[in-house]
């Protein structure tokens, strides 16, 4: 799968995702202070799918009506990366093919799709 891992994710998060054979672009490593509408666009006109932290995403995307190949947003109590990955781990083991095109709100206890 392609991620693209915001720069607020970190690139510990990039860093594992290549570890488990994703392609994964990091904001943080090679586009460092691109704003949240350069991030959508790239990650739409290279069919990358978005990982943040940032929830300025959410509302980019809902009051903006912004369009998007997929986000994965990561609203957690513990932003250690050590969390981030456990968390995003137990997701891509159970949700990795329903993630295109949706934007997923993803906790330590639960996940919602978002509707549109």
């Amino acid at each position: 799968m392609r991620f693209l891992v915001d720069e607020c994710t970190g690139s510990s998060v990039a860093k594992w995702l290549k570890e488990k054979g994703h392609e994964v672009c990091s904001v943080y490593d090679e586009c460092r202070g691109a704003t949240d509408d350069e991030v959508l666009e790239k990650a739409y006109s290279e069919n990358w799918i978005i990982i943040t932290n940032d929830k300025d995403f959410g509302e980019k995307i809902y009051k903006e009506n912004r369009i998007h190949q997929g986000v994965i947003f990561l609203r957690l109590d513990d932003e250690r990366s050590k969390n981030k990955i456990a968390v995003l781990s137990s997701f891509l083991e159970n949700y990795l093919h329903h993630i295109e095109t949706n934007f997923v709100v993803v906790t330590e206890k639960q996940v919602r799709f978002a509707k549109r």
